[in-house]
């Protein structure tokens, strides 16, 4: 785990203020918002930290298509299940947005990604058995955009990636996934218009 002099805890400030700047769409997302700053806030050097405990800061990257139709998913080798690009802040990461859009290139095999908006999204989510080290992820949602005549590529977290038209999207994606994408569909369109 990073010290108290280390790289969590400004980020965690960084995190803090921005979650305190966004004006999420709806009342669920804005109490869950205000639940992040008290967790992040009371855990600054340990709460981003894949070992700081079982319950951790995650970032996701939502990548689409220019016109938004298609997203790119990974199959998740311990979940079993298609989903965002996304994972752990690294002690080098100089914010979660950076985190979520280095995730996406390393997941997605896609360097050439631009980010959309800012924060679109929070959704903290209970873990399964096969994520040993971690029980809750406070996962922070963004998004960018990529061509999709580039050709993505497999990590060594996922075992396929692949561009899905958003209103259709694989059998087995986790429970209120087709929700979360809805969600994020609206907040890049609501940004965009503001």
């Amino acid at each position: 785990m990073v010290n108290a002099a280390g790289t969590y805890p400004v980020v965690s400030a960084d995190l803090i203020d921005t979650l305190n700047a966004w004006k999420s769409l709806g009342h669920t997302q804005g109490a869950l918002r205000d639940e992040y700053v008290s967790f992040v806030g009371a855990s600054p050097g340990s709460a981003l930290d894949r070992d700081g405990g079982a319950e951790h800061v995650t970032a996701s990257c939502f990548v689409f298509t220019p016109d938004l139709d298609k997203v790119l998913l990974c199959f998740h080798k311990k979940g079993r299940f298609w989903v965002q690009l996304g994972g752990h802040v690294e002690a080098t990461d100089r914010s979660v947005a950076s985190a979520a859009l280095r995730e996406a290139r390393e997941e997605g095999g896609i360097n050439d990604i631009r980010p959309v908006g800012a924060i679109l999204d929070v959704d903290q989510h209970a873990l399964g058995a096969g994520f040993a080290r971690c029980s809750v992820h406070w996962d922070i949602g963004f998004g960018a955009i990529a061509r999709t005549d580039i050709t993505p590529s497999t990590s060594t977290e996922s075992e396929d990636v692949a561009w899905w038209p958003v209103t259709e999207l694989p059998d087995n994606v986790p429970v209120n996934f087709e929700h979360r994408l809805r969600r994020i569909l609206d907040e890049i369109r609501h940004q965009s218009s503001v």
